[in-house]
């Protein structure tokens, strides 16, 4: 069968009707304390013992009677024998009957063996611990659905209290759904994903305070799902299918909620994540997730994170928010909440962000996010230069020491971020894909620190100087050269159709993957077509774009493309073969207040080590001969 949306449920909404109806019963056990960090209290906890139950000195020094102290001064100091005036004692030790005070070793004058002179008086019960200055016993130490922190054992043994009760943690089943998945291996074939949204739910649903059970891969087939959703609903807390929750023909979770229960929502007004289906089975929740790995992680967050909370009787914590200037427009459509992963940095003391690819199925646009944009429903997006609040994924004071590259993409910045994290642990570097035009622009504009770029001039037959010249008018900018490397045709292995020439991109039956307006690689393509002569209509797929060379290479290794114009490094990555046609240069361009700053001179220094242009060239296909050499300056 298949179905369509039920409805587009607003997601507050959604939430709140799975929270509602399918709250989780709350379940107690009692842990040793020693062993009980990150659980939560399910009671309020008491002392049992008074800490410290005596009274115990504070200082090393000697207890007396502050009465026997008085009138010491420096003109007339007071004599005090031992045993008779005075005991010796150290922090923690009980003080002997009789005394009421300590006075510090430091501010006594030692006379002979058994006599010291004071030269100030005491005052009653000073430096002295009373008994239950820390914890009396009976008093609450902690109340009920308190996480339980480090300092939070300390004060409970201090309290005596050794054992804890605390909420079992809830246990959630993990479905993986789909004909297509196998377990993870180093070997895949045509046709088989590796299942490893099951190992993500997994560690989330450990970091909110759930036990996750996995149960394994099912089949896309219906009775399968049907006999592991009762299974799961018997021995687990919570359900989790992931895949088979959108409106496709072998889309089953809708349906088999529906008959072994009911089904709370299926569709939320939400992009990406709207596929998602919610449902209560023997009287235990049921979160269906979509297949796609962004679009299941958030909606995890959404639905699974909320009913953890629920059960623990903990507010949700917000993330921090920051305040951003868009590098990039971000459009929309009206009607569904829009989550945009995005990159964030600091540019010239403004938060700076970029937003990521917005494909559903693309994991590595989770790993890079530094946070996340929310468009309302009634928003249609934002322009470039507006203000947005982002919610962070990691600490601002790592986007403050984060440094923002744009523009073309190469290798060598992977090896350059991974150089800079090794010599500067503090620092971080992200990269977005936007061309070498797009870079240059953000220079211009003040979006980025520094930006790659590998612009080929017709006119003049030099690479990136004349177009710095003419966009970055006004701005102080220098260029410094990163690599050489060598463009040419990424084909499959062996060449099955002999490419040679741009004239052999332009043949009936080739297939050809280009590159996003604006890139380098794009422009020496076109240079190439009008040098032959040949016409851009007769390049099938012309305008089927890439953001990356190792996208070109991963198209071609795929099949759906015969050819793409990249670099030797990405089709070696991809185990391809390369048919070499001309060296390019490839050069950062950086702000002059970057530079001259300590964080561009480190830069500088790392491009122009022996240990980066080791690593550079050790991808192939590219030279580092020059590397670190001024270019321009203006």
């Amino acid at each position: 069968m298949r179905t369509i949306y039920l409805e587009d449920t607003p997601l507050p909404e959604a939430q709140r009707t799975l929270v509602e109806r399918a709250a989780l019963p709350r379940r107690t056990e009692t842990v040793p304390t020693r062993e009980a960090l990150g659980r939560v209290t399910a009671e309020p906890v008491y002392a049992v013992v008074s800490m410290p139950n005596y009274h115990a000195s504070a200082m090393d020094g000697v207890a007396v009677a502050a009465s026997s102290t008085y009138g010491a001064d420096e003109s007339r100091p007071v004599r005090l024998r031992r045993g008779a005036d005075y005991d010796v004692v150290d922090t923690g030790d009980p003080i002997p009957a009789g005394r009421d005070a300590v006075i510090m070793i430091e501010h006594i004058h030692q006379v002979d063996d058994d006599t010291i002179e004071i030269m100030e008086p005491a005052a009653p019960w000073q430096h002295i611990r009373p008994i239950g200055e820390d914890v009396v016993a009976g008093e609450m130490i902690l109340p009920p659905y308190h996480k339980l922190r480090p300092v939070d054992l300390g004060a409970l043994l201090a309290g005596g209290v050794t054992t804890v009760p605390v909420l079992m943690r809830p246990t959630a089943a993990i479905i993986p759904t789909g004909t297509e998945l196998i377990e993870p291996r180093d070997t895949v074939e045509r046709g088989e994903i590796i299942e490893f949204n099951g190992t993500v739910f997994s560690a989330y649903l450990t970091e909110w305070g759930a036990e996750p059970m996995y149960m394994g891969i099912v089949k896309d087939d219906y009775d399968a799902i049907k006999r592991k959703v009762l299974e799961a609903a018997e021995t687990a807390d919570v359900v989790i299918l992931n895949a088979g929750s959108s409106a496709g023909t072998e889309d089953f979770t809708v349906h088999v909620v529906s008959e072994l229960g009911e089904v709370l929502t299926h569709g939320v007004a939400t992009r990406p994540g709207k596929p998602v289906v919610t449902g209560i089975v023997n009287g235990k929740p049921i979160i269906g997730l979509p297949g796609y790995p962004v679009s299941a992680y958030l909606a995890l967050e959404w639905f699974a994170k909320p009913l953890i909370e629920s059960y623990y009787g903990l507010a949700p914590i917000p993330r921090e928010t920051i305040k951003a200037t868009l590098g990039r427009r971000v459009v929309s459509v009206m009607g569904a909440d829009d989550f945009v992963r995005m990159n964030v940095g600091r540019v010239d003391g403004t938060y700076v962000a970029n937003p990521l690819t917005r494909a559903a199925g693309v994991t590595m646009s989770m790993v890079r996010a530094d946070g996340l944009l929310r468009i309302p429903p009634s928003g249609m997006g934002y322009e470039q230069g507006d203000e947005v609040e982002i919610e962070l994924y990691r600490p601002r004071s790592h986007i403050d020491h984060t440094l923002v590259v744009t523009g073309s993409h190469d290798l060598s910045l992977d090896v350059l971020s991974a150089h800079l994290r090794k010599r500067h642990p503090g620092r971080f570097m992200v990269s977005s894909h936007v061309g070498s035009m797009g870079g240059l622009l953000a220079i211009q504009k003040g979006e980025a620190h520094a930006a790659g770029v590998h612009l080929f001039d017709e006119a003049s037959g030099e690479y990136n100087v004349p177009f710095v010249e003419k966009f970055a008018k006004g701005r102080d900018v220098v260029l410094v050269h990163l690599v050489y490397r060598q463009q040419g045709w990424i084909v499959p292995k062996g060449n099955p159709l002999g490419i040679r020439s741009v004239h052999d991109v332009a043949r009936a039956g080739v297939t050809y993957i280009n590159r996003q307006r604006g890139a380098g690689t794009r422009l020496l393509f076109d240079y190439l077509l009008k040098q032959e002569g040949c016409d851009r209509a007769e390049v099938y797929g012309y305008e089927r774009e890439a953001v990356s060379h190792l996208g070109v290479a991963a198209a071609v290794a795929g099949g759906s493309a015969d050819v793409g114009l990249g670099i030797y490094s990405a089709a070696a990555a991809m185990g391809l073969d390369f048919v070499p046609i001309a060296e390019e240069r490839y050069d950062l361009l950086m702000s002059r207040r970057f530079f001259d700053s300590v964080e561009g001179n480190d830069l500088l220094e790392l491009i122009r080590s022996d240990s980066f242009r080791s690593d550079v060239e050790a991808l192939g296909g590219c030279s580092c001969r020059e590397s670190g050499r001024i270019v321009y300056e203006k």
